[in-house]
């Protein structure tokens, strides 16, 4: 029991990471769209590591679910899964997109934010 209340603390600590990692990450690549000086391989390193934060988040959710059998609201594993979804979608268009890349970086932290405040609130 203590174990599945420690689990739910970090799952909702962990959106906290999800949310301001994926709008910072969105930040900075719309802002690196427009000035070059900001276009360094940390962008993609951190980009990468917020993004891999979702599967961490939800990873920890679906424990919760099978090993602590606990309930969630209808909506709130949707949205996580969908962001994982997203995550594939942004990545696969990388090389189709590539003169606008940090377009498509930009907007799609900033969409992944979204889906994560939204999964928070109805969570």
């Amino acid at each position: 029991m203590m174990l599945s209340l420690m689990l739910v603390d970090l799952h909702k600590s962990w959106a906290w990471v999800v949310i301001f990692g994926n709008a910072l990450a969105g930040i900075w690549a719309l802002s690196a769209h427009k000035l070059p000086q900001l276009r360094s391989r940390a962008l993609w390193w951190f980009t990468a590591a917020v993004q891999l934060s979702i599967f961490v988040q939800v990873a920890m959710g679906v424990a919760l679910v099978n090993r602590y059998k606990l309930e969630f609201p209808q909506f709130h594993a949707f949205y996580g899964f969908v962001a994982i979804i997203v995550v594939a979608i942004i990545y696969s268009y990388r090389a189709q997109l590539k003169k606008k890349v940090y377009l498509l970086y930009g907007f799609g932290g900033l969409f992944l934010m979204g889906l994560s405040i939204r999964a928070m609130l109805v969570g």
